[in-house]
């Protein structure tokens, strides 16, 4: 990676936008007055428009205090981060000490979820009913666990940027004309036996789905340029039906079974107040 790569997203995510963050920055408007990221993950495509300077001021928000919680405080304390991280080593035993932990502030917060998302199995983020991580050891030969030159990078990236635990749809309410929205939900299950949505203690089912469309179709209605992206289901398909949809190919990289990680189809929604070439 380059200097010209930075900042970049510091958390794997189960769904993340590296692959498909070029296909959406075509959708968002070339000039952006506040960006809104109700469902901020890795930020994959926040980080690609903060490279490009698309916007003027940005939102990022999420109902998971732990995760906004990473952001804000490698915002104002990147120094102590880095710190705290630089002590950490990588083995079994670590890790499940870690993973046990509490910790009571917020620099040992953010340390403690940055470790477990780069040593976790497959840098999966996931939480049982009573918020706490549950995610096993990951096997990996040498994971960068405190990469200092993105972490600085992403914390001037974060240096103007509203951080909000919050609910999306509160989120998206804050949004007028000249603004743009982009959503990445937890997606649509692809069959009945696919139910990753434990990002957080909160569900993410269908009446959520359905309340998120709603906010889309209201987005639209106040002239504000959105994007969402999602699985392809017939769900997803008759939420968005009556917006710009696209459906492309992309990599999947999160699952048990190794011969099932491949292409699979995804959703891309456009309301066309965003750019559409």
């Amino acid at each position: 990676m380059s200097r010209n790569d930075l900042p970049r997203p510091v958390l794997k995510w189960a769904g993340g936008k590296s692959l498909l963050s070029k296909r959406i920055l075509q959708l968002l408007p070339e000039r952006i007055e506040t960006y809104y990221e109700p469902f901020f993950g890795g930020g994959a495509v926040f980080f690609a428009l903060a490279r490009e300077r698309r916007f003027t001021r940005a939102v990022l928000s999420d109902v998971n205090p732990e995760l906004v919680n990473v952001y804000s405080t490698l915002r104002h304390d990147v120094d102590a981060v880095i710190k705290r991280l630089r002590r950490m080593t990588f083995s079994e035993e670590e890790f499940y000490r870690v993973r046990e932990q509490m910790p009571k502030t917020p620099v040992t917060q953010a340390a403690r979820t940055i470790y477990l998302n780069k040593t976790g199995y497959n840098g999966l983020y996931r939480v049982n009913l009573s918020g706490q991580f549950n995610v096993p050891f990951g096997r990996y030969v040498n994971p960068t666990i405190c990469d200092e030159p993105n972490l600085r990078a992403v914390s001037a990236a974060l240096a103007d940027v509203e951080f909000v635990v919050d609910d999306f749809e509160q989120t998206c309410q804050r949004a007028k004309a000249g603004d743009a929205v982009y959503l990445d939900p937890p997606y649509l299950p692809l069959s009945t036996t696919a139910h990753f949505t434990s990002y957080d203690r909160h569900p993410f089912g269908l009446p959520e789905h359905e309340r998120l469309a709603d906010a889309f179709d209201d987005l639209t209605r106040r002239s504000v340029a959105a994007v969402l992206s999602n699985s392809c289901t017939s769900d997803s398909k008759r939420l968005y039906q009556a917006h710009h949809t696209e459906f492309p190919m992309v990599a999947r990289t999160i699952n048990r079974d190794s011969e099932k990680r491949g292409k699979i189809r995804e959703i891309l929604v456009s309301n066309r107040i965003a750019r559409v070439p």
